[in-house]
């Protein structure tokens, strides 16, 4: 994919909107706003979902602060911690797994918390984010979302996280840092595997991603219909990978206006 500057929403041709099968989409800032989710942007799942378009959420965003949206959003489900939890609605029950095993999710457990002692020792100002208490596979450093750090600070946490084995990736408001070889990629194609029982690498030109943050870069690099939200632009300075489109709205407007595309392809058809 081209590292070139987004084209406007607008210019996605009919064709290929109208054959999206599926939307991945980030949570935070993307789907949300000020930390919730707007009318509009809840309306635009409900309308995806009654028109058969699947709906699945890839979030860095902790299992536990996952569960309620999993089971109460009109979303088909959701992948958690950056690729390494799948939550699922079966009928009443969520069902809850894990791309890592039992051993090895407890082995890391002791690496994780001495990666965040370190984080918290040698970088100041850093502080855990406030939804640590529901992670199970990664640690979270919060930069915007209740703390504030400096481009230096948060470059001083990714370095810390990599002298420890970590991988490390920066979303709008925390830095996610974990053991293992899942990310955002992974994640999706295996909640599309377990859920619908399809390859998404058979079928990336019928599948939108969209996100708003650095920590989606994997992500607009391999889907051919890739879109960032407008504030997207907030994190210009770091981008290395673009979307192909981007939307004239922020958050979950732009969410909205993303559907609203999808949906009149449909109905042109």
């Amino acid at each position: 994919m081209p590292d070139t500057r987004p084209l406007p929403l607008d210019r996605m041709p009919i064709a290929a909107a109208r054959a999206v099968r599926g939307v991945l989409t980030d949570i935070d800032d993307t789907l949300t706003t000020c930390g919730a989710i707007t009318a509009d942007a809840v309306q635009a799942l409900r309308s995806l979902r009654d028109a058969g378009v699947a709906v699945i959420a890839i979030t860095g965003r902790p299992m536990g602060w996952s569960e309620t949206f999993a089971r109460d959003w009109p979303i088909d489900a959701v992948v958690a911690e950056n690729g390494a939890v799948s939550l699922m609605r079966d009928g009443e029950t969520l069902r809850i797994e894990y791309a890592q095993d039992r051993a090895t999710r407890e082995s890391n457990a002791l690496r994780l918390r001495a990666a965040a002692k370190r984080v918290l020792l040698e970088v100041p100002g850093a502080v855990l984010s406030r939804d640590s208490g529901g992670r199970v596979t990664d640690i979270a450093i919060d930069h915007s979302e209740f703390a504030q750090l400096a481009q230096p600070q948060i470059e001083h946490v990714l370095r810390v996280m990599h002298e420890e084995g970590m991988n490390a990736s920066v979303s709008s408001i925390h830095i996610n840092g974990w053991y293992g070889s899942h990310d955002k990629l992974s994640g999706a194609r295996w909640i599309v595997r377990r859920l619908l029982a399809r390859d998404l690498a058979r079928e990336w030109q019928q599948w939108v991603y969209v996100g708003d943050s650095t920590n989606d870069q994997l992500m607009f690099e391999r889907f051919p219909l890739s879109v960032g939200v407008a504030n997207l632009m907030r994190f210009e300075a770091q981008l290395h990978k673009w979307p192909v489109y981007l939307t004239r709205r922020e958050r979950g407007a732009g969410f909205a206006e993303l559907a609203q595309h999808l949906l009149e392809a449909r109905r042109a058809a």
